[in-house]
């Protein structure tokens, strides 16, 4: 475990709840992000309960018309039956990797942010569980795979890197081994990661492009 972590672990969401709770100010994330009101989705940040917490991901089918392979947040669009941003998050998980939403206890939220690609104003729902039951996908034609990574795994300078897409976007990523976490979803963990205090320095000047497997629109 890393150093940083290690002063940490006592109370590891301390920082987190009392940063979200004070509404922080929205990210740019290179262009305006401000929310355009079309289309709502919610997606959910799960950390474990554990001293070095993990994290939930998804890598999204191979099938699928957009975004086949990409590595995601559980989450989804908005139905006419949720109540809110959160109701949205949890029984989008439920449905996709089989998480009991009686297990989760929240954290906050982060503000929502818009996503041109798709037009959604996406909020992100963070939040902890036990991480004693196993998560899978509930339905492969939409959900490849679930993936777990440590605060610690995902804060190694060694695994921190600057994606470079084809038409010259760049931005934070996750070399993770085989796994390859860029976007919106790099985005928003790289700044939860500075929001709970977790964050470590890292080469932003080293510079990959994003493997062909994670790059399919």
């Amino acid at each position: 475990m890393t150093a940083p972590f290690d002063r940490l672990r006592a109370q590891p969401f301390d920082k987190l709840r009392g940063a979200l709770a004070a509404d922080p100010r929205p990210r740019t994330l290179g262009f305006d992000r401000t929310p355009r009101g079309e289309r709502a989705a919610a997606v959910l940040m799960l950390f474990t309960r554990d001293a070095d917490p993990s994290l939930t991901f998804v890598t999204r089918a191979e099938t699928l018309r957009n975004h086949a392979g990409q590595v995601a947040l559980p989450g989804g669009a908005v139905d006419p039956g949720d109540i809110d941003a959160t109701d949205t998050a949890l029984r989008e998980a439920d449905e996709e990797i089989g998480l009991n939403r009686r297990s989760v206890s929240l954290l906050g939220q982060l503000p929502p942010l818009w996503v041109p690609a798709s037009r959604f104003d996406v909020t992100t729902v963070v939040a902890t569980w036990p991480g004693d039951a196993t998560l899978a996908p509930m339905d492969p034609a939409e959900t490849g795979s679930v993936e777990r990574f440590t605060i610690s795994e995902l804060t190694d300078p060694a695994n921190r890197v600057t994606a470079r897409h084809p038409v010259g976007f760049t931005g934070p990523a996750f070399a993770m081994g085989e796994v390859f976490i860029w976007g919106l979803t790099a985005h928003l963990v790289d700044w939860v990661l500075d929001l709970a205090g977790w964050a470590r320095h890292w080469d932003i000047d080293r510079v990959v492009d994003i493997p062909a497997q994670f790059l399919r629109d």
